[in-house]
């Protein structure tokens, strides 16, 4: 297992490879996300946050994911323009992937081998869990689904 996520690559909302490298320096804060979820609502905030801090170092990267009540049924066409025309979303959407399962993503693998949940369990229990990376690539914290954005911002901010 790797290190950090720059070894990994996934594919953005467009389905282009983008490699995490490109993110060297960068503050991290990587969400499964979905459309009809009721933290849904938390892309406010996580749009706030990325405006006032993005020329800080702040990336926040969004990863669509379909495993949870079937929350992000969408196409990515349809995900961006609900992201686009809801919640004006400027962070970088990704493709729509698995957290969990056989199917899951290596970079989720790597998230929640690198931090375990709750009583160490290493499965994503529901959309808007959140991972925060520091500048090194190097995953730091895990936030539950119910915290919102701007109750870890101090835990943001500390590592920008």
């Amino acid at each position: 297992m790797s290190d950090t996520i720059y070894d990994y690559s996934v594919k953005n909302i467009n389905g282009d490879t983008v490699s995490l490298a490109e993110f060297k320096g960068k503050t991290l804060l990587i969400v499964n996300v979905a459309s009809k979820c009721g933290f849904t609502s938390q892309y406010t905030e996580l749009e706030e946050i990325y405006r006032e801090y993005k020329s800080q170092g702040l990336e926040i990267l969004a990863f669509p994911c379909n495993q949870f009540g079937s929350q992000e049924p969408g196409e990515a066409e349809e995900i961006k323009k609900f992201c686009s025309l809801t919640y004006d979303v400027s962070f970088p959407l990704f493709a729509k992937i698995d957290v969990n399962g056989d199917e899951e993503a290596p970079l989720y693998e790597f998230l929640k081998g690198s931090l375990p949940g709750i009583l160490g369990l290493k499965a994503i229990k529901w959309n808007f869990t959140k991972f925060l990376i520091d500048k090194n690539g190097v995953p730091k914290e895990r936030f539950a689904p119910t915290d919102k954005p701007k109750e870890i911002l101090k835990d943001i901010v500390k590592i920008l």
